[in-house]
């Protein structure tokens, strides 16, 4: 008889990670779940991850429809394949959830994150900042005789390259939205 923790390390907690699909390989996924834009929705979405012991790495919404009253919330989650489609369909449970759609398998799935960032230096660190924010494109959005923010946009990796690039230079800190997501071409997604 298996308490259901047969396969997790000793000492694990009791995550849906934990349990063992030894042919499959954790995937990152980014999932678009429009809503009905009601109070608990988002409590509601949450709750579905955090009561299965799926973890979110990444987390945004917004009202994407004021007519409709409809809201999109991107979710950037990891998992084996087996997983993912578990929270696929469990977000689909949810009564407010529209549907759901995985930008990540999509070859046309677009995703871009913002960030802010600071930097503190003066002299020839000051001087490197801007040549790698260049190199970046990222804007000068503010700055003193002390220190600058960067605006950045791109990719989560991108975001982070450049923030590594920035602590020996005298990074302060940061800040990002999360990743937002779109399908290229007519339709919605």
């Amino acid at each position: 008889m298996s308490d259901g923790s047969h396969d997790q390390p000793p000492g694990s907690p009791k995550s849906a990670y934990f349990l063992s699909h030894p042919d499959e390989e954790v995937e990152r996924r980014t999932l678009a779940v429009l809503v009905d834009n009601e109070p608990g929705v988002l409590a509601r979405v949450v709750g579905l991850f955090s009561g299965r012991g799926y973890n979110i790495d990444s987390l945004t919404v917004a009202e994407v429809d004021v007519g409709q009253h409809r809201s999109r919330i991107t979710i950037v989650t990891q998992g084996t394949p087996h997983i993912l489609e578990q929270i696929e369909a469990q977000l689909l449970r949810i009564v407010p959830v529209g549907e759901v759609i995985d930008i990540t398998k999509s070859k046309r799935g677009i995703e871009r994150e913002l960030s802010l960032v600071k930097v503190a230096g003066t002299g020839e660190v000051r001087v490197e900042a801007l040549r790698i924010a260049e190199i970046f494109r990222a804007r000068v959005i503010d700055t003193t005789n002390e220190s600058f923010i960067f605006e950045l946009t791109g990719t989560s990796d991108k975001i982070s390259q450049f923030i590594d690039l920035m602590r020996p230079l005298g990074l302060v800190e940061v800040s990002r939205t999360g990743v937002l997501s779109i399908k290229r071409g007519k339709e919605q997604g």
